[in-house]
This record gives C-alpha cells, structure tokens and sequence, in this order.
C-alpha cells in the first residue's frame, strides 16, 4: 500500500470518522458546529485525495480500490447516526433507505462486472448527486445548532435520493446490458 498524500488523505477520512461520529451523537449546538467543522474537512479531502491522485500523477491500485469504500463508510455511517438520533426520521427514511440501497446496487454491479472487464464509470450527475448527498448532511449535522437546517438538510437529502434513484437506474441499465453481452458471448 503506497502511503502517497492522496492515500493518506483517504485514510484520514476513514480513521476520523468515528470522532465525527461521537460528535454528531452528543447532539448539542456546540458539538454540532465541531462535528460540521470536521464533516466539511472530510469531505474537502474526498475532492482532494482524487485531484491529488490525477494532479501529481498518484493513482494507485489501492487508491482506486479504498477511496469508493472510503466515501460509502463516511455517508452510511452518518446517515445511520442521523437516523438513530432521529434527525432523520419518518418519511425522511425513504430517502436514507434509497440512498443504502443504490449504494449497495451499484456496489454489487461494479463488483460483478469488473472481472468481466467492464467498467460503471461515474456519471456528472452522480457527482452532482454526491455534491447535493453531501450538502444536505452537513445541514444536517447543524440541525441542533441552527434550527432552519433541519428543514434544509431534509429538503436537500430529498434532491439528494432523487438524483440517487435516477443514478442507480441509470447504472443498473448499463449494468443490465452488460449483463446481457456477456451472456451472449
């Protein structure tokens, strides 16, 4: 495992999410803003450790492989905090439960596909998805320190599992046709 600055940046998300965990779980207004604060430093490294990888020429198999586990681990685990504080709960869970099990979908596609050879290469509008999925849990997370973030994050996780849903579709069409060429062969 090639211990580069994008790497590290990866593994740093993975090993402070357990902190931003117990943060998030004191659900108070002053360990809100401490759990945003190390929520917006995670996800500026999830933009860094990619950029960095391509910038300085750093992509590693171990990069390539840990960073999406990376990225799923960090989304899952705060959704499920929110869920159990019940800062995300009655027909707010849809929009958690889509998101679980698109993210689990396109887990399982890419798994089976990739000794096939064939790639799910992300789309802009997953991306965007991610952008918007990650917005609407730091609104989230400051729900018990500012009250009009409640609504907002619940609002944004709505888009969010909307883009979700027509994400996964997409993914689960191009992994269906997949499917079917290599049947054919």
């Amino acid at each position: 495992m090639p211990l580069n600055i994008p790497n590290i940046l990866t593994l740093a998300r993975i090993l402070t999410l357990p902190l931003l965990l117990w943060m998030i779980y004191q659900d108070s207004a002053a360990w809100a803003i401490w759990a945003f604060a190390l929520y917006a430093l995670s996800a500026i490294t999830d933009f860094f450790d990619g950029y960095l990888a391509r910038k300085l020429n750093q992509t590693t198999a171990f990069g390539t492989f840990i960073d999406p586990i990376a990225d799923k681990i960090f989304v899952l685990g705060v959704l499920l905090v929110l869920v159990d504080l019940a800062t995300i709960n009655g027909l707010w869970l849809i929009a958690v439960l889509i998101i679980i099990v698109r993210e689990l979908l396109v887990s399982g596609l890419r798994e089976f596909l990739g000794p096939h050879n064939i790639k799910l290469p992300v789309t802009q509008l997953a991306k965007w998805k991610t952008t918007i999925q990650m917005v609407a849990l730091a609104l989230l997370i400051l729900a018990p320190s500012w009250s009009i973030a409640l609504l907002a994050g619940q609002i944004t996780l709505f888009v969010a599992a909307l883009l979700t849903f027509i994400t996964g579709a997409q993914y689960l069409s191009a992994g269906l046709k997949a499917m079917k060429d290599i049947d054919s062969k």
